[in-house]
This record gives structure tokens, C-alpha cells and sequence, in this order.
């Protein structure tokens, strides 16, 4: 069911939550996922070394208006130092929840000893979760997945040690770190977390409609439902999931018209928020998703990475 969750001293108004996704979970599209009824924001991932090191690209990731909370931060890493260093840091910083990631499958991440490489080395992920936890007050959650591969399942094992580290939530994504984004996730693993540990387990992995959720709530018995991929040019998945439950009606996919209304206005906050070149060239990709299934949208793509201008999309999409 859609409810209020609790994570540590958080109180989430609704348990529909916008994972953490590089490249895509920047501030303008929280804040659409946000007036759609997200009921957590969650940022991209940040480097702590980078944070240590002073990294410039840092500042904009770490960027929270006012209009989002709750919200939760994003570390990655391998050193427990480091990680609650940072942690601490950065805790004046207005966001609500922090996250640490041990799911990410992407090679480099990876082969740096990070994002889901953490999952084969159970101690460091209590001793990094227990160092962050007794650095900072705000609630500390961890980001896993089944596991690192088909012969090293073991999501339940490091759901416990988070756990016993002090962490007030874990999200669970159903597909290996050999799997990366293919094939179909097992809920089965999100349940036997759920059964493992008494804090809020929250499923992710192919929740694209009302009836996901419901389903996936009924398989796992999970606390909260992370929505990754279906929130690509999507943001309304929120609006949908949430007006099914209220009143039992499927929400129509969105007209066109709307469609390229939400197109221009993600396309001008990211202008406003990162300047024209930038914004001009990143809206390209949430255009292929937000205009995906509809009439010629082969054609519009085309075009919109042709643009130069907001004048030139407009015309295009009006």
C-alpha cells in the first residue's frame, strides 16, 4: 500500500521513491518528479574522494532547492574514513537522508573497488557503514543489489551487517551486478531481505505501473518501492501510482501536447540551471524517453538533437 515511511528521523509523506540514477536524477528533474508526488528525491551519486579533493563538478551535483525536501545524498566510495569524513562535512547541507551506494554496476566504479564491488567484501561494508553512522545524526541508508553475481548472492548477508551497523533503511534492486540492467529482477531476493532485518526495506527493479507495486508488495511484503528507469520520461509514474491507489482508475498515458509541454519546461530549467549549451544537449536524452511509444517520435528525436536554441525546440514541439 502507499503510505508515510519512516526512515530513522524522516518521515516520508508517501514510500514512492525516485532512485538515485547518474546522469538523470539532476535537480530539475527531482523537482518534476517532486510536483508529480515523489515521495523521496533521491541525487545522483557523489564521489566522496571527490568532495575530499575539491572536485569542482561536486558543487552542482550536491545542489538541493528548498522545494524538494525530503531528500537523500548520494556517497560513493571504498574507504570508511573517508566516506563518514565526508559525511560529516557535508551535514549542514540541507538534505535529509544520506545514502551510501554499493549497487552501482558501472566497469570503472567497479574496478576502483566501488558501487557494487563493495558487496564482495562484507566486513568493509560494516566497517563503512558503522564509521558514517557514528559521524553524522542525519539517518544513514545503503543501496545494494542481489549480488555481485549468480555465484555470490548475498543480499540478505549485507542487508544484516547494515543493520547491525546502525543503518535506518536499505533498498534492495533485484538483478546482480553481472546483470547490470538486463533480464527480469527477482523480487524473491527483495522478500528474503525484507524477512532478514526489521528496518524499512524499499524493492527496486521493474516497477513501471500501479500494478507493479502491487504486486511487488504482495511477493516481498517491502516497506518502500523505488522507481529507476520508469521515471525515465516519466515523471507522471508518481501521479499515476498515487491516483490509482486513491481511486482504483488508471491515468491515461499522457497526451502528446502534454508530453511536449513537459519537454519544454524540463528543457528550460535545465537552461536555467546549467546554461544553453549543456541544457540544450542533455535534454536530448529525456526527449528520447518522454517521447518513446508515441507517432513519429523517430523523426522528433532527430530533430531535437539538431536544436540550438530553446526557440528552435519550441517550434519544433509547438
Amino acid at each position: 500500500m502507499i503510505r508515510p515511511l519512516t526512515i530513522g528521523s524522516v518521515t516520508l509523506p508517501n514510500n514512492l521513491i525516485l532512485a538515485p540514477m547518474a546522469g538523470v536524477t539532476d535537480l530539475p528533474f527531482r523537482l518534476l518528479c517532486k510536483e508529480q508526488g515523489a515521495g523521496l528525491l533521491c541525487m545522483e551519486m557523489v564521489s566522496a574522494k571527490a568532495i575530499l579533493y575539491k572536485n569542482r563538478n561536486t558543487k552542482e551535483l550536491m545542489t538541493i532547492d528548498p522545494r524538494e525536501n525530503p531528500v537523500s545524498l548520494q556517497l560513493f566510495g571504498s574507504d570508511p574514513d573517508i566516506i563518514a569524513g565526508i559525511a560529516h562535512q557535508i551535514e549542514d547541507r540541507p538534505f535529509d537522508i544520506l545514502d551510501i551506494n554499493m549497487g552501482c554496476p558501472v566497469p570503472k566504479i567497479v574496478n576502483n573497488g566501488e558501487g557494487s564491488a563493495l558487496m564482495k567484501n562484507p566486513h568493509l561494508v560494516g566497517e563503512i557503514v558503522r564509521k558514517t553512522v557514528n559521524a553524522i545524526q542525519k539517518p544513514v541508508t545503503v543501496k545494494i543489489r542481489k549480488g555481485f553475481d549468480d555465484d555470490h548472492v548475498n543480499a540478505v548477508e549485507i542487508a544484516k551487517i547494515a543493520e547491525d551497523a546502525g543503518a535506518s533503511a536499505i533498498a534492495v534492486h533485484g538483478r546482480t551486478r553481472e546483470q547490470g540492467y538486463s533480464g527480469k529482477a527477482d523480487w524473491e531476493i527483495i522478500r528474503k531481505v525484507k524477512e532478514a532485518v526489521s528496518i524499512p526495506v524499499i524493492g527496486n527493479g521493474d516497477l513501471l505501473t500501479a500494478e507493479d507495486v502491487i504486486a511487488m508488495e504482495e511477493q516481498t511484503g517491502c516497506d518502500g518501492f523505488m522507481m529507476a528507469r520508469g521515471a525515465q520520461g516519466n515523471p507522471w509514474i508518481f501521479k499515476q501510482i498515487l491516483h490509482y491507489f486513491e481511486t482504483g482508475e488508471r491515468l491515461e498515458k499522457p497526451a502528446f501536447e502534454e508530453v511536449a509541454q513537459m519537454i519544454l519546461r524540463h528543457a528550460g530549467m535545465l537552461i536555467e540551471y546549467k546554461g544553453d549549451y549543456v541544457g540544450l544537449r542533455e535534454i536530448r536524452k529525456h526527449a528520447a524517453w518522454y517521447t518513446a511509444g508515441y507517432p513519429n517520435s523517430s523523426h522528433l528525436r532527430v530533430a531535437i538533437n539538431q536544436v540550438e536554441s530553446y526557440e528552435e525546440l519550441e517550434e519544433i514541439l509547438t
